[in-house]
């Protein structure tokens, strides 16, 4: 059985993590995903080694937590756990100074043994978490953290404290897969005596791989796009890992990154010249020109600004942009580039810059806060990339309403929707091949729109910015992968999810009981108007389902709050009378159902919705229309003297009036039903009407200190209901006895499908099908007129 109480419990570990530390795209999503997943519900906990780098006033906040020694090879080494609570996230920093108070997080001689000392202390630390907190996921990034899930299942499987631990391995790229001398296996690692464990890691005859070794150990396996999991799958992505990805592909998918919607909205970001909505945009103008004139560029509003922001690496596509860039420049398109990289593409920039003043503007360096004001004044971003996992940069600029121009490969692929012409939509600009001229192509596309037609680009800059690429998305993926790993933790169930589910149950609950006795109960509840359908084998019955059906609909929007607390209140009562009333004998039922009635009324009369009456209505067709006009009695005494003369009105109000006590009667009736011989199923059928003529007859008692008139017609309806039992005559005693014939019964058993047609679609005929209607309009003073009446109503 799933676990309500317990919470899916995660520990997190990257070698980075903003904004303690961070050198790419690995440091945001350590930095957002976790914060994500304790928002939905999780708890979590970040593993991150304790760098020299780290700011003093973070360390400053770190408190000692514990420590221990940790085996490496022949080694023991000290390992100290930093807490720091941070934006409702705990993070636990790995301390030891021999491996990681450097100036940089990684590129030294010794990062096979630093990042294998962090594996083993991120296993050995599970043993000293905070109280309370049982790992349930390790969730491991890159390279670095690879080697965890071996460790895991070769030195601390079968352990009741790691038993229950899965682990999760997410390639945030694949090129980087951490390949050392196999002499680390018996001198660091300490796996060289473990054959399995040996082939595993070996990726050659000298060499071993520490991403090859968590593919083959861990429990599960994400990339950061869907389209990069399929793309490393083969040999041009791969990396020298396709085969093994191919092999465990069931265990692989892709969930696309997320970004910091609150930190990258322009509506709110103070680093940008002015802030500017989806909406109203001006802002985006403003920003252009400051920009313009900070980079040297002419100031007009009137040619698209290209912008990148990137590393000058080939894989970043800079290939193209040198191939394409001359084209570009003499075509009016103005083009700025941030960032710092291989010094063939600086200077080529460089060069670029000077060929084409006022138009190209290249900026060497690094510099986060002039990339975001790049974000905001730009009109297009390009990302020619040869291949990218995710990308978060094309995200960033469309959050900030730049049209992004990429290659369709990876997360590209998956987030930047192609601009069609003919439909309108997108959210950018793409093109296949890594090829130049396609490259070039895909920019005049884009500028071509932005001179020729600005309403469509307007449009495309809109839906560009309305995109959802919020951490929520990504964490609510991630907890899908987590929660179908542990199915016996209860996975908690999102606000509106619950208050939904608690205004459905009491309406299905309302409807379900009045068919307690009934076979098809269990069937019923399922929908309002399956119940109804189920309930109504009579035609009388159906009759009032459809009068009350048609003025429910429109009433339930309004009234949906009172209806839902009525049936509350009435379905508590209505559930335990009932259950009393068909356990105890007809003359405790009858009391049940007078002191119900009672308190049914109140309650009934206070809601007496037309939603309620919908349900009502349910459970008077079996009652027939005889106890329907006793209940409409009764309200219309109560309320107006109009309701008793309209009495397909009458008939819905006093139904919902009625509803609870009906409910209530309806076991106690079906007794007296039970006494005759006659099949259960006819029982049952007949239980529902004889329970609401009860329910109705006692209301008819009420209505007779009131009026005589209007407990007359009530009698014929006890009749109607329980023809066959004998103990009705008990209840009969308040009402007509005489009206208690076994004619009407057969009809209720003939009857049994029409009522789902009449209810819904000839309201109309219904109310001349119940003799309550018409007992109601005659008002027979004597009890013989009402037989009578009823007779030749039946024969009709």
């Amino acid at each position: 059985m799933a676990d309500s109480s317990k919470k899916m419990q995660i520990v997190f570990a990257s070698a980075e993590c903003a904004p303690f530390v961070k050198t790419g795209g690995l440091g945001d999503v350590a930095g957002s995903l976790p914060a994500a997943l304790v928002r939905a519900g999780a708890e979590v906990i970040v593993m991150v080694p304790k760098y020299a780098t780290i700011k003093d006033e973070y360390k400053a906040q770190m408190e000692h937590f514990s420590d221990f020694y940790v085996s490496l090879g022949w080694r023991n080494e000290y390992c100290g756990l930093e807490k720091l609570e941070h934006d409702g996230v705990t993070y636990m920093f790995i301390d030891n100074e021999r491996y990681f108070a450097r100036d940089y997080p990684y590129g030294f001689f010794d990062d096979g043994e630093r990042f294998a000392f962090f594996s083993k202390a991120i296993t050995e630390s599970l043993q000293h978490l905070p109280a309370g907190f049982e790992c349930d996921i390790l969730h491991c990034n890159d390279w670095q953290t690879a080697l965890a899930p071996v460790f895991l299942r070769e030195f601390y499987q079968g352990l009741p404290l790691y038993d229950r631990v899965k682990t999760v391995f997410s390639i945030h790229n694949v090129a980087f897969q951490g390949q050392f001398s196999d002499t680390v296996m018996e001198d660091i690692l300490g796996v060289a005596h473990i054959p399995a464990a040996a082939s595993q890691l070996r990726c050659d005859a000298c060499s071993i791989n520490y991403m090859l070794g968590a593919l083959r150990y861990a429990d599960a396996i994400t990339t950061v796009s869907p389209t990069y999991a399929n793309e490393i799958q083969t040999p041009e992505f791969g990396e020298g890992l396709d085969g093994v990805l191919r092999e465990r592909s069931y265990a692989l998918q892709g969930i696309l990154n997320g970004i910091d919607v609150a930190g990258f909205d322009p509506a709110t970001d103070k680093r940008i010249a002015a802030n500017y909505t989806v909406e109203d945009r001006s802002g985006k103008a403003v920003c252009k020109a400051k920009l313009q004139e900070e980079l040297g560029l002419e100031v007009r509003d009137d040619r698209p600004l290209m912008v990148m922001v990137t590393r000058l690496t080939r894989q970043k596509g800079m290939d193209l942009v040198m191939y394409a860039l001359d084209r570009i420049l003499s075509g009016g398109v103005q083009v700025a580039v941030l960032g710092t990289g291989d010094r063939d593409y600086e200077d080529g920039l460089r060069y670029f810059q000077d060929k084409y003043p006022g138009t190209m503007a290249a900026r060497i360096e690094f510099d986060p806060a002039l990339s975001q004001r790049m974000y905001a004044a730009a009109d297009m971003f390009l990302m020619p990339s040869k291949f990218e996992p995710c990308g978060l940069s094309q995200i960033i600029a469309m959050r900030y309403g730049t049209l992004p121009i990429v290659r369709e490969t990876g997360g590209l692929k998956d987030t930047v929707i192609p601009y069609n012409e003919f439909t309108g939509e997108g959210t950018g600009f793409s093109f296949s091949n890594f090829n130049g001229d396609e490259m070039g192509d895909a920019v005049f596309r884009a500028a071509r729109l932005f001179w020729d037609n600005r309403n469509a680009w307007n449009q495309l800059v809109t839906q560009a910015m309305s995109q959802d690429f919020s951490w929520t998305r990504s964490a609510d993926k991630y907890l899908d992968l987590y929660f179908f790993m542990h199915p016996e933790i209860e996975r908690p169930v999102a606000v509106e999810a619950a208050a939904e589910k608690a205004e459905a149950e009491p309406e299905v609950v309302a409807e379900a009981e009045p068919v307690v006795e009934a076979p098809a109960a269990a069937e019923e509840p399922k929908t309002e108007e399956k119940p109804v359908e189920a309930k109504s084998e009579v035609k009388v019955e159906a009759a009032p389902e459809a009068e009350a059906k048609p003025a429910a609909k429109p009433t339930a929007k309004k009234t949906t709050t009172r209806k839902t607390t009525a049936k509350k209140a009435t379905t508590t009562k209505a559930a335990a009378t009932k259950t009393a009333a068909a356990k105890t004998t007809t003359a405790k039922a009858t009391t049940t159902r007078k002191r119900t009635t009672a308190a049914a009324k109140k309650a009934a009369e206070a809601e007496a919705t037309p939603e309620v009456k919908a349900e009502t209505a349910e459970a008077k067709p079996a009652a027939k229309a005889p106890a329907k006009t006793a209940a409409e009695k009764t309200t219309a005494i109560k309320t107006t003297t109009a309701k008793k003369a309209t009495a397909t009105k009458s008939t819905t109000t006093k139904a919902a009036t009625t509803k609870a006590a009906a409910k209530t009667t309806a076991k106690a009736a079906v007794k007296v039903e039970e006494a005759p011989s006659e099949p259960k199923a006819k029982a049952a059928v007949e239980a529902k009407p004889t329970a609401k003529t009860t329910t109705r007859k006692r209301a008819t008692t009420t209505a007779k200190k009131t009026t005589t008139k209007a407990a007359a017609p009530k009698a014929a309806a006890p009749k109607a209901a329980a023809p066959k039992a004998a103990a009705p005559k008990a209840e009969a005693k308040d009402e007509d006895k005489p009206a208690v014939k076994a004619e009407p019964t057969p009809k209720v058993a003939e009857v049994k499908t029409a009522p789902k047609a009449k209810a819904k679609t000839e309201p109309a005929k219904e109310a001349p099908v119940s003799p309550a209607v018409p007992a109601e309009e005659k008002a027979p003073t004597k009890k013989t007129s009402v037989r009578k009446a009823t007779a030749t109503r039946k024969r009709h």
